[in-house]
This record gives C-alpha cells, structure tokens and sequence, in this order.
C-alpha cells in the first residue's frame, strides 16, 4: 500500500485564511484562489488497484483500528485517505461501521496535504477521533483530536536486504541506523534480528506516532527526529551513526522527488554514509551524491533569500501545532533583515496562484516538514519556493555558517524553547555590520534598513532629521514601472450618453447573428 504525499487537486473551500492573525500586508483575495466547481469537476486523480477482500483487514489493519474506536467510545469517526487508497476508502468505511457500530466519515481531499491530520475537515464532519491512512508526517495537530495511523505494511524482502545491509557495511563495529518509509516501518524490527548478531552497535528507528492515552513515556525518552524516534544510549549522539535506508522504488522516476528521504538527507550528517535499499529486489545506493546536490540546491536558496527584497510567506498548513508562532517569527525575521513580506494564504501553491504577485523574489512555505519539500518543478513556478529553515539562515546573521548548521526540518525546531533556536542578536551588534557579498551577483549586500544610526560622537554639527516615507508599498513600485499600468476610469472625461441594449446569447452564437 503506497500513496502519494500530496493531493494534486486545487483547494477547496476549506481554506479559511481568517484562521491567520491580520498581518501588516495580507492579500487573501478569492481571485487568487482555486474556484469551488474546479474542486467538484475535478478528478482525483488514479485511485490504485483495489485491495483485495481477504487482504483488507491486514492491510488496513481493521482490528486495530475497531479497538482503538471502541477504546474511545466514539460515535462518529473520520477516516483520511490519500488519493491513491480512494478505490479502498468505501469498503473500508463500511467494514469499520459494521464492526464498531460508529458513523464512519471519509476525507478524500484535504486542504493542504494528504500527510498532515486533517483537522478543519474533521471539525466540520463534527467528529470525536480520526484515522489517518498512507504516509504521514506525524505533525502533531494544532487542535487536540485523539488519532490513529495507519502507515500501511509494504512487503520487505529481509534476506535481500541483509545481504545488501552486509554489502554497504563491512565494518561490524560502526554504528548504523536502520531507517525505512513509513510502509516499510514494520520490518525494521525483523531486518535488524537478522543483523545484530553479527553487528555491534546497530540502532532501529520508529516511526513517532502518538502515545496512547494514559500511557507512560519510556525512559529514557528516546530522541525525536524526522518524524522517528531513535533508542539512543546515554551519551550517544545521533550524529556519530550513520543510516540505512529502506524504501524507494526502481521504478521512481525521479526519486529526488521523495519529500521523505529528502529531509533525511538534508539533516543527517555530512561526513556519515548514508545508503538506500529497495525493499523488493534489495538493490542498494550510496545517496552521497544525491545528498550532495540536495545540500548545493539549498544553499543556493539561503543566497537567492539574502537577495531578496520581498518575501511572500506562504501558508501552506492550518492544522499543525505552533503554526501562528512560526508565522509571526518568520515575520520578524524579514523585518529584522530589511525585507518587505507578504502573507498570502492561497492553499496548495501552484504556479498560476503565485503568478500573481511578480513583485516577490522569493516565496517561504510554511507547512510540515514533508509539504516544505514537497515535489516542486524548478520549471513550473517563476519564484523560487524556500523552508523556513533557508530563511531562518538568509537573515538571521547568528545562525551558524553552512557546515556547522543544521537544517532543520520542522519549522518549530527554529522557535523558542527548541534546542536549535537562535536568537537574533540586539540591533546594535557587530554581526549587522559585517560585509556580505552575494555569490549570485557578486555584489555588496546593504546593511538592513532598520538599523538604528550610530552615533557620530561629535557635538558641533547637529544633524538634520532623517526624513522617512510613512508607507512604501514595493507592489506599487512595481505597478508604477510597468509601461500598462490597467485600464483608466478618465472620471469626467468620457461623454453621457444613454444606455443601449447589447447582444445576446454566448460567443458562438449571439441571437443576431442567426443561424449558420
């Protein structure tokens, strides 16, 4: 069982922009917005082949979902499916409601993506529990909702993948991580059986789903990462292992395009192997290379981000914890750096949504780790579409150069209260003085706008106030040098003359023109 991480249809309505603070400058015009009818019209895209019957239960492990429902005595449940479970969603809903005796309400779409929690949609079906089937970022949902998951159980072939386990890693000392997709979760356990009586010091990741209600957190409490959760000794750090994953497929286009194995990429370590394993044919591949380019691509964001001017802030999640938090840091991060910013709430990004605003350099998406590094044509869109993480870097002049950096995932991993936040330094601080030069223009980069002058330490002459424009819009500046500018109303110019009746009928026929 696979699915995508993304619905590639258009929002729908419930895209509530209100649920954002008013910002300074916010456009939320339903112009910009994907019409109610291209969501009803639209088709969702290929459902898969059907599970079959005698299969159902195991692969959408039923029983542990009725138990989870009756633990709960919920009376209307929700269950979330990605696009490509759809063909499945019906026969499964009806299962569920014949052996709980709960009403069962199926979410095929969702306003952002099909990975986070649909909590808007489960709010409006008035619901007490949700299930969420297919690959999940395990975000954790802004609203308090009691959830399950269901990751799916993809088939592992375990001897093949030891084999290949043995290939990469002749050293029998060297710590490893076993990592996997989500649907491959299951098998790391009996993956690892196989190996640890030959290898040392071997540790297994998990999957970060919730505990249950009532349950004891584990001590120690293992550390929490990438949507994973990793058993590490006492004074054991993540950094010093390095991975093996499991997951992917020989058929993969373009396995670049994996949002999961991205943000592994991008946050492991750079000096630790890092190698991929398909779980069928338990073909193996150094992912150093692909690392590489990933790392080269970001950096080249973080320098596209220090020469922008303006900044659209993408929302690109309404259900994930500490979204508002993150909203408001990112805006004190542009102000901070001398940047206008935008907060546009247009739902999924696309390209003729953000068409619409050529006077932002670049765009931010703030949404789950997954949906920040979602699959995006370099071709499609005209701005480059950056993590909160490159921003944080871009203007932020604490933040650790690139190599002694992290890159963080999770948008709430840069708030306050996390480990790896950093703050930004007092508004008299050298590091704002330091020189920048752009790699991409080789230019000299402006200190910020907002630094206050520094004191010239000298009596005899008094300096003449600094006159400052109350408002400088940068979208009427682009307006303003644009040679078309829109239609003029030339109020008092055009003659009165009285109103006629125009045709009608459509453009292909207007009633006057008769019949041909």
């Amino acid at each position: 069982m696979r699915a995508d991480l993304e619905d590639r249809g258009p929002a729908d309505s419930r895209e509530n922009p209100s649920c954002f603070p008013p910002p300074n400058q916010c456009l939320m015009e339903s112009a910009f917005s994907s019409p109610a009818e291209a969501a009803m019209q639209r088709e969702a895209g290929a459902a898969g082949l059907p599970t079959p019957l005698a299969d159902l239960d195991r692969v959408y492990e039923l029983e542990r979902v009725a138990v989870f429902v009756r633990d709960l005595g919920c009376q209307r449940v929700a269950l979330q499916f990605p696009d490509q479970l759809l063909g499945d969603a019906g026969t499964v809903a009806a299962r569920l409601e014949e052996t709980t005796g709960s009403k069962m309400f199926i979410l095929g779409d969702t306003a952002y993506g099909s990975c986070c929690v649909d909590v808007l949609g489960a709010e409006q079906a008035g619901v007490q529990a949700l299930v969420h089937f297919g690959p999940a970022c395990l975000s954790p949902p802004a609203r308090p909702l009691p959830v399950a998951f269901v990751l799916g159980q993809r088939s592992v072939a375990l001897e093949l993948c030891a084999k290949a386990f043995e290939a990469q890693n002749p050293d029998l000392t060297a710590p490893v991580v076993l990592l996997s997709e989500p649907a491959c979760a299951h098998a790391l356990e009996a993956l690892a059986m196989l190996l640890r009586p030959q290898y040392q010091d071997l540790l297994v990741s998990s999957p970060a789903l919730p505990l249950p209600v009532g349950s004891l957190s584990p001590e120690p409490e293992p550390l929490e990462r990438f949507g994973r959760r990793f058993p590490l000794a006492p004074g054991r750090r993540l950094e010093e292992y390095g991975a093996f994953y499991v997951g992917g497929s020989e058929a993969s286009p373009d396995p670049d395009l994996d949002p999961d194995l991205s943000q592994l990429l991008l946050g492991w370590a750079p000096d630790q192997p890092f190698s991929s394993c398909c779980p069928d044919t338990g073909r193996t591949q150094d992912e150093g290379a692909r690392a590489g380019r990933l790392r080269a691509r970001r950096r080249y964001l973080v320098e596209k981000a220090r020469d922008a001017r303006v900044v659209g802030l993408l929302a690109g999640t309404l259900g994930v914890a500490r979204h508002r938090e993150a909203l408001a840091h990112l805006r004190k991060l542009t102000q901070a750096a001398g940047k206008r910013s935008y907060v546009l709430a247009l739902g999924r990004p696309t390209p003729a949504k953000l068409a619409n605003f050529p006077e932002v350099d670049v765009f931010v998406l703030l949404a789950c780790p997954l949906g920040a590094l979602a699959p995006q044509s370099s071709g499609g869109f005209f701005r480059p579409i950056l993590a909160p993480c490159e921003l944080e870097a871009a203007c932020n002049p604490a933040w650790p150069p690139p190599g002694l950096a992290p890159y963080l995932t999770h948008y709430a991993d840069l708030l306050p209260g996390s480990p790896f936040h950093v703050p930004l330094p007092p508004p008299d601080s050298e590091l704002w003085d330091t020189p920048d030069v752009s790699l991409i223009t080789g230019e000299l980069r402006p200190p910020p706008a907002w630094k206050p002058l520094k004191d010239p330490g000298c009596s005899a002459l008094t300096q003449r106030p600094q006159l400052e424009m109350i408002e400088s819009s940068p979208a009427a500046s682009f307006l303003s040098s644009r040679s078309w500018q829109g239609l003029q109303p030339c109020l008092g110019q055009t003659p009165v003359t009285g109103a006629v009746r125009g045709r009608r009928g459509i453009a292909i026929a207007y009633e006057d023109e008769g019949s041909s």
